[in-house]
């Protein structure tokens, strides 16, 4: 689960407008859920994003519902250009850094073209893979890489909807039937309940995961609301990761056994 708090009464004026050629409001945040949206931090924005994903809730009030066992992940996001941003973070699963960049490299007009598009390309280090354990390791060994193409549309003024195929490379995988080059199909929506709220939710089909892994298809939801100059996103997902390698090749909850985690980030822009 995720929790946005974004304390800037200007941010806000983006999110619902339009222009006359463009379509501008197709998405409030940077991600659904898990996803990357095609939204891009504003030319000489800088943000930072403190996220936190708890453990499964499944034990109830033993473990305070997960608290007790959070996974933190700090980002900083600048933005370059209208059309470029630069995010660099360390997140608790794997102790894993990470560099990524997002372009826009299409926006959906009013009478015209029919999608947003933009691309997501990211590089890992798992800093928690142990030498001693692996005495052959290589730094190489510890690198994963992400490229992940976000198709995007604003289909009325309440529904936002997007595909988002990806393609991911771990040089180092946990298990030998599992192929290092993976891909992945995401879907995203989002709709708006009100002005003030919304329901997102966003899937992840892995396209050839091994028959004998553990790991299953993350699948999130969540409502956004805003209030005065905050945006909370209340989220809800089966994977406790939250880096794209991470949350296509190792989730492991299970809805139905409730198997699920709940987080929040804290926004804050300069």
């Amino acid at each position: 689960m995720v929790f946005s708090s974004i304390a800037q009464d200007d941010l806000l004026e983006g999110f619902d407008k339009e222009d006359d050629k463009k379509v501008l409001s197709t998405w409030k945040s940077l991600k659904v859920v898990n996803f990357e949206t095609t939204k891009l931090v504003a030319p000489k924005e800088f943000q930072l994003i403190i996220s936190h994903r708890f453990g499964s809730v499944e034990n109830g009030i033993d473990d305070l519902f997960g608290l007790d066992n959070a996974n933190t992940r700090f980002q900083f996001v600048y933005g370059l250009t209208d059309w470029m941003h630069i995010e660099a973070s360390r997140s608790g699963v794997n102790k894993t850094y990470q560099l990524a960049s997002k372009f826009k490299l299409k926006t959906q007009e009013r009478e015209g073209f029919p999608f947003t598009i933009a691309l997501f390309t990211g590089v890992d280090v798992n800093t928690q893979l142990d030498k001693s354990i692996y005495p052959r390791l290589e730094f190489i060994d510890r690198l994963g890489y992400t490229i992940q193409l976000i198709i995007a549309k604003k289909i009325s003024k309440k529904f936002s909807a997007q595909l988002s195929p990806t393609l991911f490379h771990q040089n180092f995988v946990s298990f030998d039937p599992q192929d290092n080059t993976q891909y992945a199909l995401g879907l995203g929506g989002r709709y708006k309940l009100s002005n003030r709220w919304s329901l997102n939710v966003d899937y992840g089909a892995h396209l050839n995961r091994a028959d004998s892994s553990p790991y299953v298809n993350p699948l999130s939801v969540g409502v956004d609301i805003e209030t005065g100059g905050h945006v909370f996103q209340l989220h809800f997902s089966n994977s406790q990761a939250m880096l794209t390698n991470g949350f296509l090749s190792q989730a492991t909850g299970d809805w139905a056994d409730g198997r699920f985690f709940f987080g929040f980030n804290l926004v804050r822009v300069f």
